[in-house]
């Protein structure tokens, strides 16, 4: 996988996530990317900013029912993962015309149950910019979907939630 071999992680503990990352799509040569996947695939996500870089969009989950990033699980015809976060976004967001800031900014593994033993996401976290007077659409897999000050995150956001805002604002608009 292209995209983790050339990522600089920013610190030790998200390029030890780089290479486990690799190692899982090494012994998963086939299948390491696929929802079928029962040790874990990758998936892709992105915090959406708005235009102005101070707020983030983030949906109320309707499994998890907690507020997180947009994105999912890869699909065969997705050419790269900065193109399945994207288009993860925009229909999650139905806003047309996200700009992807080149490069993941963020690598996050979180237990999920995908399948009836349990399974891990292995989240290549992208950020996504709205153009100006962007307006959503609440997506089936959504309970809702709203913009949040990015220094004013919902409760339920987890620290990994708060991390890639922080990041993602870092990142620039």
């Amino acid at each position: 996988m292209r995209v983790l071999s050339s990522w600089q992680a920013p610190d030790p503990g998200q390029d030890g996530l780089r290479l486990e990352f690799l190692r899982h799509l090494e012994e998963h040569p086939a299948d390491g990317l696929w929802r079928e996947c029962a040790d874990g695939h990758i998936t892709a996500s992105t915090a959406v900013l708005d235009a102005s870089g101070t707020r983030v969009l983030l949906t109320l989950h309707s499994k998890v029912k907690a507020w997180l990033q947009l994105g999912g699980h890869c699909e065969r015809d997705d050419l790269a993962l900065a193109g399945a976060a994207l288009r993860e976004a925009t229909e999650e967001s139905g806003i047309a015309g996200l700009r992807l800031v080149p490069g993941p900014v963020q690598l996050d593994r979180h237990e999920v149950h995908c399948h009836p033993q349990g399974t891990w996401h292995l989240d290549v976290q992208y950020v996504a910019v709205a153009p100006p007077g962007a307006r959503h659409a609440i997506s089936d897999e959504s309970d809702d979907l709203r913009w949040f000050p990015v220094d004013d995150l919902p409760d339920s956001a987890d620290a990994a939630v708060r991390r890639l805002v922080a990041r993602a604002v870092a990142a620039g608009v």
